[in-house]
């Protein structure tokens, strides 16, 4: 059945790439996470439609992947097609405007900004996902979110239907790490992002600065999945983990950053398992210690391993 569907894919056009069994620890950043039955990855945003039309005209579940990195995959992986956003990477500029494709980081698109003048993207410079994931979670750091600069959307729905989203439909929808994307079960292709125009060297400087906040605070010399909890009203999640003794705690090869214990990193090959058990025993020893409930910033999907 899997190479059937690779087979289909591929005569639905010659230039998407289409693998079977391939391994998803090479696409997440917790370098973590078992094979995908199908793998594929347009080319265009025409090949991207053909794709989602074809999974669901068939019934065949399908999962977007972006540059994974607020993401665990389980280590049994994904079954039907995973859909790898990642080449489609265009970014254009008009009339303030930064129009960018899916698969461009973020990071890419603040640094754009930079470059032409424009104000607005900078919370979004060390930020390390996709425009795709940002639309998804509403991403924000330092105060700015995705929102805020947000005007519109070109998305597509389950059934391949291409449809835009303006800035007030997108903006009513959003709040903290959550979006109508995400509500709707959406697949960015496309995003605008009307920015500001300010002096170069005073982007320069708020980039410089949540740049060295960034690199002073958080554990970018392992592999992690970001920021694993979200911030409960009125509380910090860091601080509260370390007060409770979990920072440090491991189970098998993933470990409570000792930088900062809002983070999990792999520091010994660790596996999805891992992560999931750590994150739960994490919700446990503080719901017991605080009766706060932690919910998980990271999404966690596929299937568990067979043993």
């Amino acid at each position: 059945m899997i190479n059937k569907i690779a087979t289909e894919l591929q005569d639905l056009s010659h230039s998407l790439l289409v693998k079977t069994n391939e391994p998803l620890n090479k696409y997440t950043y917790t370098k973590t996470g078992g094979p995908a039955d199908v793998f594929a990855v347009p080319q265009t945003i025409e090949e991207a439609q053909i794709v989602v039309t074809y999974a669901y005209k068939n019934d065949i579940p399908l999962m977007v992947l972006g540059n994974g990195s607020n993401l665990i995959i389980r280590d049994g992986g994904i079954r039907g097609i995973v859909l790898y956003l990642m080449n489609l990477t265009e970014i254009t500029y008009k009339n303030n405007t930064l129009t960018a494709q899916t698969g461009a980081a973020i990071i890419d698109v603040s640094r754009e900004a930079h470059k032409l003048s424009l104000a607005g993207l900078e919370f979004a410079c060390g930020i390390p996902g996709s425009v795709g994931g940002a639309l998804h979670m509403n991403a924000g750091a330092y105060g700015g979110e995705t929102k805020d600069v947000l005007n519109r959307a070109l998305v597509l729905t389950a059934s391949g239907e291409l449809i835009e989203l303006d800035r007030q439909t997108l903006e009513e929808g959003a709040s903290y790490r959550h979006s109508i994307i995400a509500d709707k079960n959406y697949i960015v292709l496309e995003a605008d992002f009307l920015l500001t125009p300010d002096a170069e060297e005073t982007i320069a400087a708020k980039m410089a600065n949540f740049t060295e906040q960034r690199e002073s605070r958080q554990p970018l010399e392992y592999p992690s999945c970001g920021s694993v909890f979200k911030r409960p009203e009125g509380r910090f999640v860091g601080p509260m983990i370390q007060e409770a003794g979990l920072q440090g705690h491991t189970i098998g090869g993933v470990q409570v950053s000792l930088k900062h214990a809002g983070f999990m990193v792999n520091i010994n090959q660790g596996t999805a398992t891992d992560y999931i058990d750590l994150i739960a025993h994490v919700q446990k020893v503080i719901h017991q210690n605080y009766n706060v409930k932690l919910e998980p910033e990271v999404k966690i999907l596929g299937e568990k391993i067979e043993v």
